[in-house]
C-alpha cells in the first residue's frame, strides 16, 4: 500500500507527548518520514533513544526530551526547550496516556488524582503553552488523544474512561476558544490498538482474536492507522476542520 504525503508537513515543528513507544513512536515516525522537526518527550528513555537511531535516514533528527509529564513544569520546561531547538510548533499532539486496568472498588483518591494527571490534566496545559506560540506563528493544530474506551464501557477502566471522555469535551471548548487564533483543536479516539504493551500486560492472541471479530473490520488495528490521522489533522489539508473528533477503531464501538 501507498500512503499520502503532505508537503505543507516539510519542515513543520511538531511536538508528541508520549513518544516513546506504541502509538507515539508510530507518530514521531510518521511525522519524520514527511519531513517535519519532529521533538518529542516520554519516561521511556530505552525507548526513546532506540526509536531515534531507528531514524537515521530522515530529513530531520528527532529530538527527545525526558520527561514526567505529571510534573507540570517540567512539561513547561521541554516544551520551551523544545521550541527554541526546532522552532514554534505548528503542531502538537497530545498523545501520552496510561490505560492501567484497576477495578472500581480498589481505587484510591491517589489512584484517581494519578490517573487524571496522565490522561487528561497534561493535554490542558500543553495546549495552554503550545496555544500561545502557535498565535504569534499564524495558527496552528492541536490533536488531543481520546479513547473509545469510554464509548464501550469497558470494566476496570472507569477512571481512564473519565478522563477520556472529559478530553472530547476540552476538545470542543478549546476549539472554540483558540479559533480566532486560527489554532485548529481536535480529538481522535484509537480502537483497540495492539501495541507491544498490549500484549505483554493483558492481552493473549485469543484475546487479540476476540476483538477482531468485535470489529466490522477483521484485521489488527496497527498504531500506523492512528499516526495517518495525526498526519491529516495536522497538515493543512485539514485547514478548516476543528472541533471534531474522529474514531480510528475499526468498527468495534
Amino acid at each position: 500500500m501507498s500512503f499520502a504525503q503532505y508537503p505543507s508537513l516539510a519542515d513543520r515543528s511538531v511536538f508528541i507527548t508520549g513518544g516513546g513507544s506504541g502509538i507515539g513512536a508510530a507518530m514521531v515516525s510518521a511525522f519524520a518520514a514527511q519531513g517535519a522537526r519532529v521533538a518529542f518527550v516520554d519516561i521511556d528513555e530505552p525507548s526513546a533513544l532506540k526509536l531515534i537511531e531507528s531514524l537515521a535516514e530522515v530529513r530531520h533528527q528527532p529530538l527527545f526530551l525526558p520527561c514526567d509529564l505529571t510534573d507540570l513544569r517540567a512539561l513547561q520546561t521541554a516544551m520551551t526547550v523544545a521550541s527554541e531547538k526546532i522552532g514554534p510548533f505548528g503542531a502538537l499532539v497530545n498523545n501520552a496516556a496510561n490505560d492501567q486496568r484497576q477495578a472500581a472498588d480498589e481505587v484510591s483518591e491517589a489512584d484517581w488524582d494519578r490517573a487524571i494527571a496522565v490522561n487528561l490534566k497534561h493535554q490542558f496545559f500543553a495546549a495552554q503553552q503550545a496555544r500561545r506560540g502557535m498565535r504569534e506563528w499564524g495558527g496552528g493544530s492541536i490533536i488531543n488523544f481520546s479513547s473509545t474506551a469510554f464509548l464501550l464501557g469497558i470494566a476496570n477502566l472507569s477512571v481512564y474512561s473519565a478522563a477520556k471522555a472529559a478530553v472530547i469535551g476540552m476538545t470542543k471548548s478549546l476549539a472554540r476558544e483558540f479559533g480566532p487564533d486560527n489554532v485548529r483543536v481536535n480529538a481522535i479516539l484509537p480502537g483497540a490498538v495492539i501495541t507491544e504493551r498490549q500484549r505483554r500486560l493483558w492481552m493473549t492472541e485469543d484475546d487479540v482474536k476476540a476483538v477482531v471479530a468485535r470489529q466490522c473490520l477483521a484485521q489488527i488495528l496497527q498504531a500506523d492507522e492512528i499516526a495517518r490521522m495525526a498526519l491529516f489533522l495536522a497538515a493543512d489539508d485539514s485547514r478548516m476542520i476543528t472541533k471534531q473528533t474522529f474514531v480510528v477503531d475499526a468498527g468495534i464501538s
